[in-house]
């Protein structure tokens, strides 16, 4: 079933599953069931499409990739795929990724053009080439090769948004979510994430941040944990947030520690950061949740037991933090 995405965010509800918004309830522990949690209100409908898949019979991989390919479809989303805003010459360059978190199998492409959907491009590089990342006029053809379509995707509010921004008067805008990032956990403790953008608006050509680099936009190890990350892509690449997110959680931290921890690495190197928007999702091995930012206003859409809650991620400012060890060698041999 095709599910439009305002309708469901305008109606509200959908096939009776209830809609919530609640500030910091959403960190529980898991009943074993399905557990989904996006980026940003269009996770919504998203998780919604990724529990489908795996009502249907579908894979984590299926999920996570069905889901985002709603957002990555509509004209409105000015940060992801169809409708996103174009770099600084008027040209949509949109880049995406995708993890098997129970082989740590991956693909992603980068500055693809003239494809609505990358993320299925990012999964066709996993599943049909030895490599894990293509870009540009490379991941383009193998695009077409693989029976995906080329098509223009500027649309006309984008087209418009850039013109104005070249002489120099920028229209009003809607808001710039930046990227969806998606995690899916099955019954059967298999997981799988996903990261899809049109990248940093007006930026120059060939410009990827964080979104289809793994380890960086998104992480996922069935074992441990799945991260996904949006905001400043610079910054986040800095410290290999999503995969650092998920180290923490390997190491006994739950997804909120975790991701409070690498947004403290973000801040202690760069102050300034606690003004820029950098924001996380994870979720553990056994179905917690966890969610934060740099600033408010970011939310996160769980999906668990059947309902699906829009909940307000806290904001995590700087705080005295114990000065971490410096790494030792043990049983280093002598030097020849």
């Amino acid at each position: 079933m095709r599910i439009d995405r305002r309708g469901f965010i305008r109606v509200g509800t959908l096939a009776g599953v209830a809609l919530a918004v609640d500030e910091g309830a959403a960190t529980g522990t898991a009943t074993g069931g399905v557990t989904i949690v996006s980026t940003h209100p269009s996770g919504l409908v998203a998780n919604e499409v990724g529990a489908q898949a795996l009502a249907g019979g579908g894979s984590v991989l299926d999920a996570v990739e069905q889901g985002v390919m709603v957002v990555e479809a509509d004209p409105e989303d000015t940060s992801v795929g169809y409708g996103g805003y174009p770099n600084n010459e008027g040209v949509v360059e949109l880049d995406a990724a995708i993890v098997d978190g129970v082989t740590l199998d991956a693909g992603s492409v980068a500055a693809l053009r003239d494809i609505k959907h990358p993320v299925a491009v990012a999964r066709k590089v996993m599943e049909e080439t030895p490599h894990l990342l293509l870009v540009g006029e490379g991941a383009r053809r193998f695009a077409l090769k693989r029976g995906f379509r080329a098509e223009n995707l500027l649309t006309p509010s984008a087209r418009s948004a850039w013109e104005a921004i070249q002489v120099g008067n920028p229209a009003e805008q809607p808001p710039n979510h930046d990227t969806i990032g998606m995690i899916a956990r099955a019954a059967d403790g298999s997981m799988a994430a996903s990261c899809t953008t049109s990248g940093l608006a007006w930026k120059m050509p060939g410009r990827v941040g964080d979104s289809p680099l793994i380890g960086h936009g998104l992480y996922c190890d069935a074992r441990a944990g799945g991260a996904c990350a949006t905001g400043i892509g610079e910054e986040i690449i800095k410290v290999c947030g999503s995969y650092q997110v998920v180290e923490f959680m390997r190491q006994g931290n739950s997804p909120d520690e975790a991701i409070r921890r690498v947004i403290d690495r973000i801040l202690r190197r760069e102050p300034k950061n606690a003004e820029r928007f950098i924001g996380f999702v994870a979720l553990r091995a056994d179905g917690e949740v966890g969610y934060a930012a740099t600033t408010a206003g970011f939310q996160a859409a769980v999906y668990r037991g059947k309902r699906h809650e829009l909940m307000d991620a806290p904001r995590v400012g700087p705080r005295p933090m114990a000065k971490e060890p410096a790494a030792t060698l043990h049983n280093r041999p002598p030097s020849p």
